[in-house]
């Protein structure tokens, strides 16, 4: 599958190099402003990026963007496209109230724009933007927009609270709730829940090339957190962090690795509060009640 897009792209006034790039989802020439193109320090034009096929790596920053622009318009799923390099290839950038500017420029950009009126905020320095800054999703809900990055893939029905945190090339495929952190190369499944302070290895955070996944009607509670796979309707009891090593003991009494278990549904995975031992025992998913679909309905 090929795409093709027309983008508006900020340069470095100074040296050309591409800051950011764009794409208004009309596919049209639509221009932007920003104080910091005003003052001189930004130069912007179009661009018309193609991509022949998502299976070969990144070759520039625009192509780059456009690729974290499709996850977050849902055009593709995570782990649906090629981003080997991306790193190095999204430079580091100082987000502002002025526009994007590279971190050496910031000191210049405070001083001309003092002539505005404008009290320059630096929301953050980064080679990822906030999501909402270039694709709103519909159908979302998203209490702290710093807290989920250009290139997250968010399905509607999907509320992101905010201690909640999505990252690149990860996200949700269905209704589903976020009060924890999904990390790059992880999906959670419809009607799934991911508890407050939980966290999902992902292959950025441990997990290798390993990808990990939730999978529907799941819930992981609060302070969680699984290095393993969970299939439909399970369980991770609060404050229990499974790793792939972690000694599961089963309902017959045999002792395994958290690994063999991994993808599988049905299971409760909890700690025997009085011997500490990890449990791993046949479950329902009444036993948490599911997502309140009124918290949900994000029109």
């Amino acid at each position: 599958m090929s795409f093709q897009r027309i983008g508006h792209r900020y340069c470095d006034a100074a040296d050309g190099r591409t800051i950011d790039v764009w794409y208004p989802p009309s596919n049209t020439k639509m221009n932007r402003g920003c104080l910091a193109e005003k003052v001189g320090l930004v130069a912007s034009d179009f661009i018309e990026v193609r991509i022949d096929s998502l299976d070969m790596p990144p070759s520039s920053t625009e192509d780059a963007y456009l690729r974290l622009h499709l996850l977050s318009e849902r055009a593709v799923k995570p782990n649906g496209v090629n981003l080997d390099g991306l790193f190095a290839l999204l430079p580091n950038v100082a987000w502002t109230s002025a526009g994007p500017v590279f971190p050496s420029r910031v000191a210049e950009l405070r001083s001309l724009v003092a002539g505005e009126h404008h009290h320059l905020t630096v929301t953050s320095i980064d080679r990822f933007p906030r999501m909402t800054d270039y694709v709103v999703p519909s159908g979302v809900r998203i209490a702290d927009a710093d807290r989920v990055r250009l290139g997250a893939h968010l399905a509607e029905g999907t509320t992101v609270m905010h201690e909640g945190f999505v990252n690149f090339n990860a996200g949700t495929l269905g209704e589903s709730m976020v009060e924890g952190r999904i990390t790059p190369g992880v999906v959670v499944g419809s009607r799934s829940d991911i508890g407050a302070g939980a966290s999902i290895m992902g292959t950025l955070s441990g997990g290798g090339k390993h990808k990990t996944s939730i999978g529907e009607r799941s819930l992981l509670g609060a302070n969680a957190g699984t290095g393993i796979s969970l299939g439909d309707d399970c369980i991770v009891e609060a404050g229990l962090y499974l790793t792939a090593g972690t000694r599961v003991k089963l309902p017959d009494g045999m002792v395994l690795r958290a690994r063999e278990l991994s993808g599988q549904s049905g299971w409760l995975f909890r700690r025997h509060s009085q011997t500490g031992a990890v449990e791993a025992i046949r479950n329902g998913a009444e036993r948490w009640g599911g997502l309140n679909d009124s918290l949900h309905s994000n029109d």
